[in-house]
């Protein structure tokens, strides 16, 4: 039992820059304090004390604010960061050095008693206010955007952003040296790329018209047209930048 205590204080110290000693993780991390409540409520879960093990869960909700029903499984150097309005479900499965941030809900979408919640594999990292929902499986060190919502299975090494969830790439290791990667904000806009696809085709389009009337490119009625279309154009690219209209 110690020896998981000192593997979770020392994980807090790979997974949060701001930590600065061991007393601080001790007294002040919530996250840590939510699993170490768990553990006890999983404890008591398994040996059949269905009634107890919840009430130490709710417990742990009142002074930590993060939800976690004794059922779940949850695997080693398991790290929530903040961890206000977290929730994760019953039957939800968490493989190991997974990292999950404030107001994350691992959800179940069927009022069937089976497996109706997910299964994170190990390195996971789930964004700020992410929700994955139902028995879908996330792959070993995936990684969900902030505010995505999950409906679908997602295979390992890749990198998920939207609503609903899009896998927009790939992912290398999310854990080196122990240390989690910490540029989770750079993330693909899978909106922006498919409007750019979209003007790309039409400014493909606009080419071939023009190759047919050829002599329209010399009327300043057209010039005109061309002119509005290239300042709409660059109203698009600032916005697609994140600029705004």
């Amino acid at each position: 039992m110690f020896e998981r205590l000192r593997e979770d204080i020392r994980m807090a110290f790979d997974r949060d820059p701001a930590t600065r000693s061991v007393w601080e993780v001790f007294t002040c991390y919530p996250g840590l304090h939510a699993v170490w409540g768990y553990r006890v409520a999983h404890f008591l879960w398994q040996h059949g004390f269905k009634w107890l093990g919840r009430f130490v869960s709710h417990l742990m909700r009142w002074f930590t604010g993060i939800e976690i029903h004794p059922g779940a499984r949850i695997g080693r150097r398991f790290f929530i960061d903040h961890g206000m309005g977290v929730v994760i479900g019953e039957t939800t499965e968490i493989g190991d050095d997974v990292t999950l941030y404030h107001g994350v809900t691992l959800g179940g979408t069927t009022w069937e008693r089976t497996k109706r919640h997910p299964t994170l594999g190990d390195g996971v990292i789930v964004g700020a206010g992410a929700k994955v929902l139902g028995p879908i499986t996330i792959g070993e060190q995936s990684r969900i955007g902030a505010n995505s919502v999950v409906l679908r299975d997602v295979p390992p090494h890749s990198t998920v952003v939207g609503i609903p969830g899009t896998i927009v790439g790939s992912t290398e290791s999310l854990i080196e040296n122990g240390r989690i990667n910490l540029d989770h904000h750079l993330l693909a806009n899978p909106v922006a790329e498919a409007l750019e696809h979209v003007l790309k085709m039409i400014d493909d389009v606009n080419a071939r018209i023009d190759a047919f009337h050829p002599e329209s490119s010399k009327d300043k009625r057209s010039k005109d047209l061309e002119q509005d279309l290239h300042k709409e154009q660059e109203k698009l690219e600032r916005f697609l930048g994140g600029g705004g209209i």
